[in-house]
């Protein structure tokens, strides 16, 4: 069955030219699954970057919600899934949970969101285990830094942390880049 290998480091660390690197060997049978959505030109600027950067052979679908679903229904075609980044996956399924009205938030809510992503991790790693392709899942290494000073961004840290962990556990291969050099952990 598929292979899931989990790519992780630091901002601006080299995750996406290594997991991209590693994604040509597949050939053309490569799903790119972009999970950022263009909510200012700051983020359109970064996706144009990252369209331009991987091989135009590659089929991209763009989806931070339901992975399952793409993997199930192309796993059997294609040799390889590349989706990057779990941590903005993460971003927009928070976002969407609180109906991108965060203001006022409470603990309780921030549990019930963790619950619901666990929930779509959980799929997403089911359906690597069943499927013939291999799966790379880059994310960020988001609690190495200064603990953020709002409840928001605590949150998101400490969820995209905990998702990481079900990640890199499950994972039969885990890599962390730092610098651009790309160093076998797992």
């Amino acid at each position: 069955m598929g292979k899931c290998i989990l790519v992780t480091g630091g901002a601006r660390s080299g995750k996406s030219s290594f997991s991209e690197n590693m994604a040509k060997s597949y050939g053309e049978k490569v799903i790119y699954i972009a999970t950022a959505i263009a909510f200012d030109s700051e983020m359109e600027d970064r996706i144009k970057k990252h369209k331009e950067s991987r091989s135009k052979e590659w089929l991209t679908i763009e989806a931070f919600k339901g992975i399952d679903e793409i993997i199930h229904r192309y796993g059997e075609e294609y040799d390889c899934f590349l989706l990057d980044c779990i941590t903005v996956m993460v971003t927009n399924q928070m976002l969407e949970y609180f109906n991108y009205d965060m203001e006022y938030v409470r603990i309780e809510d921030y549990n019930r969101a963790e619950e619901s992503i666990k929930v779509q991790i959980g799929n997403m790693l089911e359906a690597i285990s069943k499927s013939p392709a291999d799966a790379i899942l880059v994310s960020n290494e988001v609690g190495w830094g200064v603990v953020p000073e709002n409840p928001v961004a605590r949150a998101f840290r400490d969820i995209s942390g905990r998702i990481n962990q079900i990640i890199g556990q499950k994972a039969d291969e885990v890599y962390l880049t730092v610098s651009g050099i790309p160093i076998r952990i797992k």
